[in-house]
């Protein structure tokens, strides 16, 4: 495809974009401590430039610090002090031919206590969340005051060099937090009515407006439908628009609050461009140019947003984390190379929102870096053998082809892709497929991988090849602990693994509809919570059982958000503190009591696989990576150790330099040197 309508222009007062394309604001925790952005920050977007994005909305910056400050590394913009370095990032982006936008915002009652020292403030005193802390209402002076202190940061990204400005009045937010009925209980001028919730950002706009001139873009970030119980609806925000609507150039149309999360971050299982429909009656009601997001991946689905004019802009977030050069590949017809974002939410949301750290990906183990290991060569021959064709096996022969070596890849199943490729079987597992696919494509175009598949490998085979490192991807393995009953139930059929689950349904061999069926799932963990999502919707009376006391436990906020809220729609019974103690071959016997089930499903983790690592070193120098390193982890930790062979290589002494052999520098060089010699 030509993808004509995706890479055709638009204007937008006095900004053009030479695509449709917009990178979303994404929170990094890539900021320095005192909220000034930093090398690695530049670089981050700078990387999404030179990929060919037409328009990038830099992360939400605070308009004023510390009460509305949200995240632990987040930007500012409530000082002149914070425009130099501003100034350094917009020129970066230019260089490419993109053009830059920040979005501006006030935390409200999303703040943490403990991080800004005090308690936040709010619309009213009602959380933004359930559980969420309650916050102190502002008065009448303080909201005009914070009016001000957005219009000075927006004035402060025109002075930095950026061409637009977004204002977020969305995601509950401050200025969310005034719109929505769920949060704002005021008796004064900014609540009661729509007309009156709206009057705080009409005010921002106004004000803005005036600081910034009649021709330079603003934008507003709207959650069209708040998607929870009494907030607006999207007639409702079709109803308020018309207050604000003579000071919008373009409305980023999202969806979602705190406690609608999985369909604000998109959950894995949801369509690409689920949201479509929302920037479509946007458009319609204001006739203003609209962007849209959710989900989307696949560049098919984006032309054919912007040819039905459901949206006039795409906007991806995780999908240009996952590959920084998504528009330079679907522009040049190389959509087989794209390393699409399969929604994990793992090394992005996962690692800022829930452990307070920089964003990673589980898809791309070099997200701040580009893919800089390509540039280096191998300085000598080098033969790697790689066992194992799972996702790390994979990433690292492609890995260590990339830089020059003679790769064999041995598997000893007759496919390649490992776990992950059984998981896609799984519905809600099935976006899992498309980076086996990338995988699966990457090692088709390198001619220096050798693909050996239905290989057992063994000592003198890996001799046989000569090579001068392997590399063990060799996995993971159901784990079977010593519990009376489980082995024998297994072998017999009674219960399954989650492998036994997935095998099944590639085979077709469960119904569609489990009503009156009953599912017991042993362990809480993320496999386990896979399963019963399968069993509940399916109408199974489920129960899931878990030894330890919180199930669900090392999951990302989405995920976990999205399975609680299935749980408690299909009336799932959980029971945590309960420890299995015997199988039976139609029930489980916990200290809690038998349970009976028609489906008996055991998921209490996986455990390393590596019985070749001492053989094999024997051989060659021999490294680990993934699951078989230490113990079962997250695919992103394989991937990452995968794309590490290149630190292994190069204290091998196989790599050059800086993409140089180090030759030495002969010595009547030294007199080009610079003096103050006549």
């Amino acid at each position: 495809m030509s993808y004509e309508n995706l890479m055709r222009p638009i204007r937008i007062q006095n900004m053009t974009l030479r695509n449709r394309v917009m990178m979303a604001p994404m929170g990094t925790n890539l900021a320095n401590p005192d909220g000034s952005i930093s090398e690695e920050h530049k670089n981050y977007y700078q990387l999404r430039a030179k990929g060919g994005t037409g328009l990038i909305v830099v992360e939400n910056a605070c308009v004023a610090f510390p009460l509305g400050s949200n995240g632990t590394t987040q930007l500012r913009l409530d000082h002149d002090s914070f425009i130099p370095h501003m100034y350094e990032l917009t020129e970066k982006v230019h260089a490419w031919g993109c053009k830059i936008s920040i979005q501006v915002n006030h935390a409200g009652s999303a703040a943490i206590p403990s991080r800004i020292g005090q308690q936040p403030v709010s619309a009213g005193d009602i959380p933004c969340k359930t559980g969420g802390v309650i916050p102190r209402a502002l008065s009448t002076e303080e909201v005009y005051a914070l009016v001000g202190k957005y219009a000075d940061a927006c004035k402060r990204a025109q002075m930095a060099g950026f061409d637009a400005v977004e204002i977020h009045a969305g995601h509950s937010y401050l200025v969310s937090q005034f719109i929505s009925p769920t949060t704002n209980n005021r008796t004064d001028e900014f609540g009661g009515s729509a007309e009156n919730r709206a009057r705080f950002l009409k005010c921002i706009l106004q004000e803005t407006r005036k600081r910034l001139g009649r021709n330079f873009p603003i934008a507003i970030r709207i959650s069209a439908d708040e998607l929870v119980p009494g907030g607006n609806t999207l007639e409702d925000t079709l109803g308020w628009l018309p207050y604000v609507d003579e000071y919008v150039d373009l409305y980023d149309v999202s969806a979602g609050l705190n406690d609608s999360i999985e369909k604000m971050i998109d959950k894995a299982d949801l369509p690409d461009g689920w949201k479509r429909y929302l920037s479509k009656a946007v458009k319609e009601k204001t006739g203003k140019p609209v962007v849209i997001s959710g989900n989307i991946r696949d560049p098919h689905i984006a032309e054919d947003i912007i040819a039905s004019g459901d949206a006039d802009i795409v906007a991806m977030g995780r999908s240009l984390i996952a590959d920084p050069e998504w528009c330079n590949k679907v522009r040049d017809g190389r959509e087989d190379e794209l390393r699409k974002c399969i929604s994990c939410c793992i090394g992005c949301v996962g690692n800022r929102m829930g452990s307070n750290r920089p964003i990673r990906c589980t898809v791309n183990p070099a997200v701040t870096q580009g893919d800089t290991c390509k540039k280096r060569k191998v300085n000598k021959p080098c033969k790697v053998m790689v066992i194992g064709g799972g996702t790390a096996g994979l990433e690292a022969a492609c890995t260590a082809a990339e830089i020059g070596c003679d790769v064999t890849l041995a598997e000893q199943s007759g496919s390649l892709g490992g776990r992950a490729a059984c998981l896609c079987d799984l519905p809600g597992k099935r976006r899992m497929n498309d980076f086996v696919t990338y995988l699966k494509n990457r090692t088709a175009r390198l001619k220096n991988i050798k693909v050996v598949l239905n290989a057992a490998v063994t000592k003198q085979m890996a001799a046989a090849e000569n090579p001068d490192l392997i590399v063990c991807a060799t996995g993971s393995k159901i784990a079977t602990p010593n519990i009376p009953g489980l082995l024998d139930n297994l072998a017999e059929g009674n219960i399954m693994t989650v492998d036994g689950v997935i095998a099944k349904v590639t085979e077709g061999g469960f119904p569609h509809s489990m009503a009156g069926k009953q599912a017991v799932i042993i362990g809480g963990g993320a496999a386990g919570l896979d399963l019963v999502e399968f069993f509940a919707v399916r109408g199974a009376a489920v129960t899931v059982v878990e030894m330890t006391n919180t199930i669900g436990n090392g999951m990302d906020l989405v995920s976990r958000a999205s399975i609680h809220n299935i749980m408690r729609e299909k009336h799932v019974r959980q029971m945590p503190g309960t420890k299995l103690l015997e199988v039976k071959a139609h029930s489980f016997v916990t200290d809690a009591g038998e349970l009976p089930f028609d489906y008996g499903c055991i998921c209490l983790g996986l455990k390393a696989c590596n019985p070749l690592f001492e053989e094999m070193s024997a051989v060659a120098k021999t490294v680990a990576v993934g699951d078989a390193k230490l113990a079962p982890r997250l695919i992103i930790d394989g991937t990452r150790e995968a794309r590490q062979i290149v630190n292994t290589l190069e204290a091998m002494g196989y790599l050059r330099e800086n993409g140089f052999i180090r030759r030495k520098i002969p010595r009547c060089w030294s007199y080009f040197r610079f003096s103050d010699r006549p």
